[in-house]
């Protein structure tokens, strides 16, 4: 049997959950797996809301003065600000920094996410708690999520500024059909990319995070 016939073998009898749909689930969904071209949501276990404590409020406290340090007084970039806390101690604190930094992926999440992995020398935050001042963007929603971060509150919610930023715009394209998304993700040389998935599952040294 070819190479590529033992690829199509092995793949068209592979269930794939695609990662990218965790975000287009929304609050109530847990994921969506797919199977063809048709995505099927699968309902979240509900989870009690944590009982909110003083220093909880003075985590967040410290994300508003950053956010408010960041889009009014610095001007580094819109009016954000996130804190990392893990054991009680905050990890990071930092605000938005996209026109700083001419960076459209340094929003306050993202920036704060980072800085906690560099001091702590580990690309997951697992049992850390993430504080925004704004309800996070799919973007830093997705870095949380890859860092293993346990929690998150968040003060603003994406109503109180939909006239100023797209957060809610993203969160309703990202839902559509790809047709139908403003970027038409369009799919080429998948059995290409899948070659290298393969010889990726057998190295022993692989990549784990």
């Amino acid at each position: 049997m070819s190479v590529d016939k033992s690829i199509d073998a092995l793949f068209s009898s592979a269930r794939v959950v695609h990662r990218r749909n965790f975000l287009a689930a929304g609050a109530g969904l847990a994921a969506a797996t797919m199977v063809g071209n048709e995505a099927i949501a699968k309902p979240a276990k509900a989870r009690a809301k944590s009982k909110i404590t003083e220093q909880d409020r003075k985590h967040m406290a410290l994300a508003i003065q950053t956010m408010r340090q960041a889009g009014i007084v610095d001007k580094t970039g819109g009016p954000f600000g996130a804190v990392v806390v893990r054991d009680g101690e905050v990890l990071a604190a930092s605000g938005n920094s996209v026109l700083r930094d001419n960076d459209p992926s340094a929003h306050a999440e993202v920036n704060a996410i980072r800085i906690a992995c560099k001091k702590i020398g580990a690309p997951n935050l697992r049992g850390a708690t993430l504080f925004t001042s704004c309800e996070c963007c799919p973007m830093c929603y997705a870095t949380a999520y890859w860092a293993r971060i346990d929690k998150i509150y968040y003060a603003a919610a994406w109503t109180d500024y939909a006239d100023l930023f797209d957060d809610s715009n993203i969160s309703i394209d990202m839902k559509k059909p790809y047709a139908q998304r403003t970027l038409h993700p369009q799919q080429m040389m998948q059995a290409e990319a899948q070659k290298v998935w393969l010889e990726f599952r057998k190295m022993p040294d692989r990549a784990k995070y």
